[in-house]
């Protein structure tokens, strides 16, 4: 059956069904309510709902629109993105961020306020709405962990100072227009600092300490709710309205209508969609972010692609019942939280809430001062400062600070899709950048011999060099690995053998399999070879599964934790290791006797010598045969306790150490065999008495152990005396 790509093991027909089963929650959701919890949720309810009501009428204002497009935002969210969100913690609505990224992106295209902005409103909402859905269909939940925490501290900052900024001409009661860019916003306010509205001025400054107060003092208090209403009683009763203090208006006393939005208008669609899909990702990254708090918190299992088809669902319905984008909100999810609000329905309970006062409260929004409502902004805006956090990053990673501050400078200065669109890049580019130069690195044993640890100036093996890789061996990281093995062989050209630790790669792909054969292929070149330790059984399938394994051989891959004794006994070169190397590197080494040898001793590895090799049944057969070769010699190359341990009757000891001094007493005509534990060093010995003139020399193929596994008997020392 075919599958489909990026969607892990899943069928066609398994897609298309848990695709179609993720609309409906809302049935599973209502199935599983636990009936004992209504009164408690509609208290919780209540309680968001008290928050929920100023909150969404402020959003509204900070994003130009009239106050019921926020009321409808919060009804719809409230409702819809419950029953169809995957957290029971979880509470949507308008928030700032994404009502400051609606108006930025609106305001270059059409006049706030104007039917158009409305219009286009709705529209942005449905195409957040689908560009959401189609991401929750599509699998594509996990890619919002793409984007950094230094991303969205600094988006996050960047928007709070925006906000502010923004709502200043009401604080002050300046009629200014919106605009877009950031200084133009602060210049326009200096040059028309005398035009200052006084009562407005000191109505917001006590909406600000009030709020602040009640937030510092009572924070279990609807804070936002108490300063507007009692804002909104001073303009009642002193008539502020005479003196010029502006006010919200009227609020229409009715239900959400569907609003007639021009889905054909490509023009518009194409001009939108920029926008769009910044409030779509960022409505994402905010929503996926309070959600997975929650489920860290609670232990609940997140469904990040079901919370991308819920807020998909939300913007849908609410831009087409004259709403705009909203996502998930912090300050409502902690209010829910707080007020013991743990299942969906307390969020129905909260849109439900709201759309009563809708109905019952309307009328007296025309008394709401727009300074009162700039005031509860500015004191959100101040929250979204995460001044704790920004010094954490600042603190703790240089990378995430440039990333941080650019990011907030973005925000500032450039129109904010773009500078979300640049974070979202920025992250993506230095996620590119770090898992393209993996750590590559030298290890040598610990000093229990127990692990291996990276090498920081410790002595290193004269003959094997073991690396370890740690990321993925993809075709942007094989750059930087080769050059890094290469540079490593090339400063130590005399560590011919290379073991590369592959337990830390969870991927490979044809580029990763292609810089391995290159690496081989290098070392090779040069007399050395190559072996694999660790690798995972995902990794090893995909190398099989190139050829790359029968190509290096299956004895070049070895066990993690035998890697290093399977090469000490059976590759690397004992005589190099007794008689040229001073250290004791690896746990092996310490048995080893350390002698000086009278010259440097040549690799065999490279050895121009053609020795002749004796399997151990030729050696026995010879010598059973009396007289057959009159003069056969039969020397054993090894070190004394090694002779001791177990010998070949009628084999003379000569140590490796000591052949070019002991040989007086042997003809250069006389047929010899050398042995030692694997014929190793037997073979190199072979070819220093070749150079020395003699002709008939023959080395024990695979030595005393050879000799040892074909049965062959051995004369120990003390069995001997």
């Amino acid at each position: 059956m075919a599958t489909w790509p990026y969607l892990g093991d899943f069928s066609g027909w398994e897609w298309v069904r848990e695709s179609l089963g993720f609309l409906g929650q809302p049935v599973r959701i209502l199935r599983a309510y636990p009936r004992v919890q209504i009164r408690t949720d509609l208290i919780a309810g209540l309680s968001i709902a008290a928050v929920l009501l100023p909150q969404s009428i402020a959003y509204a204002l900070l994003a130009e629109l009239p106050p019921q497009y926020g009321l409808y935002t919060a009804i719809c969210a409230a409702i819809v993105g419950a029953l169809w969100g995957s957290s029971p913690y979880l509470h949507s609505g308008p928030t700032n961020t994404l009502s400051l990224l609606v108006l930025s992106a609106l305001i270059p295209l059409v006049e706030p306020g104007s039917p158009q902005f409305l219009t286009a409103a709705g529209l942005m909402a449905v195409m957040v709405g689908v560009a959401q859905l189609a991401m929750g269909v599509a699998r594509l939940g996990v890619l919002v962990n793409f984007v950094s925490d230094s991303v969205i501290v600094g988006f996050t900052a960047g928007a709070g100072v925006l906000i502010a900024a923004n709502q200043l001409r009401h604080l002050f009661g300046i009629p200014l227009p919106s605009a877009p860019e950031f200084y133009v916003t602060i210049w326009e306010l200096i040059r028309h600092l005398v035009q200052t509205h006084w009562p407005s001025l000191f109505l917001g400054l006590g909406t600000i300490l009030v709020v602040s107060f009640l937030k510092l003092k009572r924070p279990r208090w609807p804070a936002a709710l108490i300063g507007l209403v009692g804002a909104s009683l001073l303009v009642a009763f002193l008539h502020l309205e005479r003196l010029g203090v502006a006010v919200l208006g009227e609020i229409p006393r009715t239900l959400p209508k569907i609003a007639p939005l021009p889905l054909f208008n490509l023009t518009l669609i194409g001009k939108l969609s920029t926008g769009s899909l910044a409030v779509a990702l960022i409505g994402l990254i905010q929503t996926l972010s309070i959600a997975r708090t929650f489920a860290v918190q609670t232990g609940q299992n997140l469904d990040s692609n079901q919370e991308f088809i819920g807020q998909g669902v939300t913007n849908l319905v609410a831009g087409f019942l004259s709403g705009y984008a909203s996502s998930g909100s912090f300050m409502l999810s902690a209010v829910k939280h707080d007020n013991r609000g743990r299942t969906h329905i307390s969020s129905v309970f909260s849109g439900v809430w709201v759309l009563v006062a809708v109905l019952l409260f309307a009328p007296w929004a025309v008394y709401l001062p727009k300074a009162a409502l700039a005031g509860v902004l500015i004191v959100t805006s101040y929250g979204m400062v995460d001044r704790k956090e920004m010094k954490r990053i600042w603190r703790s990673s240089l990378g995430d600070s440039a990333i941080m501050v650019t990011t907030l400078l973005a925000t500032m200065f450039l129109p904010l899709e773009f500078a979300v669109l640049a974070g979202v890049m920025i992250s993506f580019v230095r996620f590119i950048v770090k898992t393209s130069m993996p750590a590559v690195y030298s290890v040598v044993p610990s000093e229990d011999y127990r692990h291996l640890v990276p090498n920081v100036g410790q002595t290193a093996c004269p003959q094997l060099a073991v690396m370890t890789i740690s990321g993925p061996l993809y075709f942007g990281a094989t750059n930087h690995i080769e050059t890094t093995v290469r540079h490593a062989f090339a400063t130590h050209p005399e560590e011919k053998l290379l073991l590369l630790r592959l337990h830390l790669i969870d991927h490979c792909d044809v580029s990763g399999i292609h810089m391995l054969e290159s690496i081989v292929q290098h070392y090779r070149k040069n007399h050395g070879d190559v072996f694999i330790a660790g690798a995972r059984a995902n990794l090893m399938e995909r190398i099989r599964l190139s050829g790359f394994y029968q190509w290096l051989g299956e004895d070049h891959f070895l066990a993690r934790d035998e890697a290093i004794g399977h090469l000490f006994y059976h590759v690397l070169d004992p005589a190099i290791c007794v008689y040229q190397c001073p250290y004791r590197i690896f746990a092996e080494c310490q048995a080893l006797p350390k002698y000086e040898y009278a010259s440097p001793l040549p690799s065999m590895m490279f050895l121009e010598h053609e020795v002749q090799s004796w399997q151990p049944s030729e050696l026995k057969w010879f010598m059973e045969q009396e007289g057959l070769i009159p003069k056969l010699h039969i020397v054993d190359v090894r070190e004394p306790p090694e002779f001791e341990q177990g010998h070949i009757s009628d084999a003379n000891l000569i140590p490796m150490r000591l052949i070019p001094y002991q040989l007086q007493h042997l003809s250069k005509d006389d047929a010899i065999v050398l042995v030692c534990r694997s014929g190793r060093r037997s073979r190199l010995a072979a070819g220093i008495l070749q150079d020395r003139g003699f002709t008939h020399v023959f080395n024990l193929e695979g030595g005393m152990l050879a000799w040892e596994a074909a049965g062959f008997p051995m004369v120990k020392v003390w069995e001997s005396g």
